[in-house]
């Protein structure tokens, strides 16, 4: 059965929580190189697939000011509804990566920061966005290296699967799941994507506090709905003790986050 967790499906309050924190903690120093590598130009058509609230979509539309043309879909209504708030100038579309509403050959790049994981049908995903591409077009879509070589992702998660179980780890385990090249490798080819090249620069999480780490994972996340206000008090103060390598003397959090960006047709 599909879970809200494997799907990434999140509410409107966590989806305001993801976009005040998680946006600037983890997402957004990513918009650029994703945009970078899909050569954006001021002229083009610009699609973000899974958007979410926009980090990406947004950096898309200043790289193709002022003639072109950015929008961004996602099924998540919460998420879209903030992102329609925060910038109205572009076109947000609610739909499914599986079933891109858009004309074949309609679009000079394609985007999907941290989305494919979550896809129901991820080779129909790729397919589709390399139906709605331009000849001459470029596809650009980022995924999350694996969990262990995100060191506080790997202690967070083991942290939260001794104290809520399996279901609630694996909600935070979920975006991880494309992090070994060798399955991403044959999910492109499968996909028709078999050719792309796959970089893994290393990014850097970084939270005000062990706390508002915490909160985030919790409160901007699936795992809203499965820790209780009881339970998030228990996690802080078991990951304030647990994870304190991770914080520096002023209290703030960082540790490396790398991912892979895949493009296609290679260069």
């Amino acid at each position: 059965m599909t879970t809200t967790a494997a799907t990434g499906q999140v509410s409107r309050p966590a989806a305001e929580i993801y976009d005040e924190f998680f946006v600037p903690a983890l997402f957004g120093a990513w918009a650029g190189p994703l945009c970078d590598a899909a050569r954006l130009r001021p002229q083009d058509s610009v699609l973000d697939v899974a958007c979410g609230t926009g980090a990406t979509t947004r950096e898309a539309l200043a790289r193709t000011r002022p003639d072109g043309h950015v929008t961004g879909l996602d099924r998540n209504d919460g998420m879209l509804a903030v992102a329609s708030s925060r910038t109205p100038g572009i076109e947000w579309v609610q739909g499914t990566a599986e079933a891109l509403p858009f004309a074949d050959a309609s679009q000079d790049a394609v985007l999907c920061q941290f989305g494919l994981m979550f896809f129901d049908d991820r080779p129909g995903a790729l397919q589709e966005m390399r139906r709605v591409l331009r000849p001459g077009g470029r596809i650009a879509l980022s995924v999350w290296d694996s969990a262990d070589t995100s060191p506080g992702y790997a202690r967070m998660i083991d942290l939260i699967d001794t104290m809520f179980g399996t279901d609630a780890a694996d909600a935070l385990r979920a975006p991880f799941c494309l992090g070994d090249t060798a399955t991403l490798r044959a999910l492109l080819n499968t996909g028709g994507l078999g050719d792309a090249t796959i970089t893994t620069p290393t990014g850097t999480a970084r939270f005000d506090s062990i706390r508002e780490w915490v909160r985030m994972d919790v409160r901007g996340w699936t795992l809203a709905e499965m820790i209780d206000d009881t339970g998030f008090r228990a996690l802080v103060t078991a990951a304030e003790e647990t994870l304190a390598a991770f914080a520096a003397p002023d209290g703030t959090v960082s540790f490396p986050a790398p991912a892979h960006i895949v493009v296609w047709p290679p260069a």
